[in-house]
């Protein structure tokens, strides 16, 4: 490749061209002609409906905050490929992203191996964290858990954040199939964390967990989170002073979960509870129930299932506290949206829609249909116009709120990254 911009167009290109094809045999081939770098560091692997990636941002800032040189691998990614491989606080370079293509191409495309988009992405990660000679590597599933591309490592600690109705044409028609998916990741003898599951995911980790001798340890019984400073009580550790930035009663759960995680990991990771503070604290993952303060208020959240949605509903009602609400919306095709399109629209005071992502993206006009029934609604196809429409047009007092997918929350990043710069240029000098 000449250049990062054809590096990343010809990945995005096997997307086009492969779509999602689950299957682990590709990624262990490529990794063994690479020199199987996934094994060259301990791993920490987190699967789940919602909350996986913010389980992962704590426990990598965690993990930093302890001295560790912590890997951390997501998707998707808001605004640049780079975010989805970091070291430490550093993205992936471009350069390094056109030298990996070039060699995984090399040494696996041309001997037959034919991996997606998703597994070229992960078998370049595995590669830079051994390059980079990480102490660990947090790792992210892409989406359920046994056949995803991630689970070719033998991690010191799996986790499981949460279980409910996602990518059912991928996972299973059930909370049962889709947890049996998610359950994919736990490995004989290896400690597993579990969140918050309905009755009927949990029946089916636990028997999976039972067969593999995997020993579980879960939210509510063996750990918790509470209070305020927050106090973390697992089965050896007590940590009080804890501050959760991350917005959302939700994401009490999801520090829990990490905290839990890396007292499960603890043999191998030792860290003081001052660096769990101070990582915790210093937590960031925007585009999560992000507020960016300025008039008009601004939330950013990629809920994009019904569980995200419900929750985003019960958090809006608080945080609105009665002002107008003006949403942005854009979500993916392959979503049951309508319902979630429903649920929003009773915290809406009007609707502007946007394509996102073509073609994955779901008509906007045929979004529109469904909020036209409930809420003034119009159409402004081009994600960042419609964002800045919205804003504009917005009182001094309301909310402006973004949400249905993270690709829209991508797509709009750089014009909120421009209006906090204009919100610094012309606030008042101190004094």
């Amino acid at each position: 490749m000449t250049s990062y911009d054809s590096a990343v167009a010809w990945l995005y290109g096997l997307e086009a061209a492969k779509g999602m094809d689950f299957k682990l045999e590709r990624v262990e081939l490529a990794l063994a002609s690479l020199g199987e770098p996934q094994r060259r560091y301990p791993c920490i692997h987190i699967a789940g409906t919602n909350g996986k990636g913010s389980v992962a941002a704590m426990c990598h800032a965690i993990l930093g905050a302890g001295g560790y040189r912590a890997g951390l691998y997501i998707s998707p990614h808001l605004v640049r490929f780079t975010e989805r491989v970091r070291v430490g606080n550093e993205e992936i370079g471009q350069d390094e992203v056109v030298d990996l293509v070039d060699e995984i191409r090399r040494t696996a495309t041309s001997r037959g191996i034919d991996l997606t988009f998703f597994e070229f992405v992960t078998v370049m990660a595995f590669v830079h964290f051994a390059r980079r000679e990480v102490d660990v590597a947090v790792l992210e599933v892409g989406l359920g858990g046994r056949l995803d591309a991630t689970n070719v490592v033998d991690p010191i600690v799996s986790v499981i954040t949460t279980i409910g109705l996602d990518h059912q044409q991928y996972l299973g028609d059930t909370i049962a199939e889709i947890a049996a998916e998610k359950a994919g990741i736990l490995k004989p003898s290896r400690r597993a964390v579990i969140g918050r599951l309905r009755p009927e995911a949990l029946r089916v980790v636990r028997e999976i967990a039972a067969a593999r001798r995997c020993p579980l340890w879960w939210l509510g019984p063996d750990f918790s989170l509470s209070g305020e400073p927050a106090a973390y009580a697992g089965p050896n550790w007590r940590i009080d002073g804890l501050r959760v930035p991350l917005r959302g009663v939700h994401q009490r759960d999801n520090a829990a979960v990490a905290v839990a995680a890396l007292e499960a990991a603890k043999a191998r990771l030792p860290i003081a509870a001052e660096a769990v503070r101070r990582g915790l604290d210093a937590t960031h993952w925007p585009g999560r129930l992000e507020i960016i303060p300025g008039e008009p208020t601004l939330i950013l959240d990629g809920a994009h299932n019904a569980d995200g949605v419900e929750v985003l509903v019960a958090e809006m009602r608080r945080l609105a506290a009665g002002r107008r609400v003006h949403l942005l919306y854009a979500v993916m095709r392959d979503k049951d949206w309508p319902p979630m399109a429903e649920a929003l629209a009773e915290i809406a005071h009007d609707v502007t829609v946007a394509s996102v992502f073509p073609p994955r993206g779901e008509s906007p006009d045929r979004v529109a249909e469904v909020f036209a029934r409930l809420r003034p609604t119009r159409v402004v196809a081009d994600a960042p116009t419609a964002f800045m429409r919205v804003i504009a047009e917005a009182s001094a007092d309301d909310v402006v709120l973004v949400a249905g997918s993270l690709f829209l929350i991508g797509a709009v990043y750089p014009k909120v990254d421009r209006l906090r710069a204009d919100s610094r240029e012309t606030r008042p000098a101190a004094g």
